[in-house]
């Protein structure tokens, strides 16, 4: 089958990146996460939050490299409805765009308030499977999910979901999911191969075979041509995402780009890029030209001085990482 991109005329794939923002989540019994790990050690989580300096840089250098944000990313319960509008004006400020949010299920008003900085909104969904969610993800309910998306159409924003494959579901799964995301009308879905986190019950567990975390992705573009498909491979799936691209996937995340800036597997994915008939929109390779000045006069109340100093120092920082 020709590649439907191919068809569509696309002829870049673009990277994005989840910026993380807290490490707190009040559900913390998601069986595969990582903050699943860390809730009985939280004992203020105010405190499990990163700093709006490094969040800022992080949005900063997405916007220097030709990056999108995924998202913004926190648990459930992590903000409170003020600090996400905040949250949400400051990284609008800094980014120049409206980007996507996935920070739990979000009310009416919440909603309200953060709209006019928003793309649209992800529902943390990882699996359509009812028994599998039963005993994977046990409170994270799709009906509160679905409530979330309605209340979106109010506002104009668009919609999106997670989902993990290796959670324990199987492929005769696709038409639920091909149900749901007809029924939300879903505008993008990320793709994500199971990582096995080490305190978790897939500790041991390698994670799906490549083929049939491909095959869900394959699937879903022969059944929705116009969906935004992005493929989440980690570096241990970097040598076949030439063959995510081919099966539909338009866009990639889960690479740890600042910290493998211009490594051996940054390289490689600009190589599986090209192999697959595309170019990458941004860069992995290339140290972007960085104008401090045009930081310190960003002209908003929310950005003081300290704060803009704050910036720098982390993207001075980050810069150093990237130059390793």
């Amino acid at each position: 089958m020709e590649n439907i991109l191919i068809k569509q005329k696309t002829k870049t794939i673009h990277f994005e990146r989840a910026i993380f923002t807290s490490w707190y989540c009040n559900l913390g019994d998601c069986a595969y996460c990582y903050m699943s790990t860390q809730k009985s050690k939280i004992s203020e989580p105010e405190k499990a939050r990163r700093s709006i300096a490094s969040i800022l840089a992080e949005a900063y250098l997405c916007k220097k490299l030709g990056w999108k944000i995924g998202f913004l990313s926190a648990g459930y319960g992590s903000y409170t409805a003020e600090s996400i509008l905040e949250l949400c004006k400051n990284v609008y400020e800094i980014y120049g765009e409206k980007f996507w949010l996935n920070i739990g299920v979000l009310n009416e008003k919440t909603i309200e308030k953060v709209s006019p900085y928003l793309k649209g909104v992800c529902g943390a969904v990882e699996t359509v499977n009812d028994d599998v969610r039963k005993k994977v993800i046990p409170n994270k309910h799709l009906a509160s999910i679905e409530e979330m998306y309605r209340i979106c159409e109010k506002f104009n924003l668009k919609k999106s979901m997670t989902f993990i494959v290796g959670l324990g579901e199987q492929i005769d799964d696709f038409p639920l999911l091909k149900d749901f995301i007809i029924r939300n009308n879903i505008k993008k879905i990320i793709f994500y191969a199971l990582n096995p986190i080490e305190g978790t019950i897939f500790e041991n567990s390698k994670g799906p075979e490549i083929n049939y975390f491909i095959e869900w992705i394959r699937k879903t573009r022969e059944n929705f041509p116009n969906i935004d498909i992005v493929a989440g491979h980690w570096v241990n799936r970097v040598n076949y995402i030439h063959l995510m691209i081919d099966a539909g996937a338009n866009a990639i995340t889960k690479f740890p780009a600042i910290k493998l800036f211009n490594s051996m597997h940054a390289k490689n994915i600009e190589k599986e890029i090209k192999t697959a008939g595309f170019e990458l929109q941004g860069t992995f390779t290339k140290i972007p030209d960085i104008d401090y000045d045009e930081i310190k006069h960003i002209k908003n109340r929310n950005f003081d001085d300290k704060l803009k100093n704050d910036i720098i120092k982390k993207v001075k920082q980050y810069i150093r990482t990237m130059n390793r």
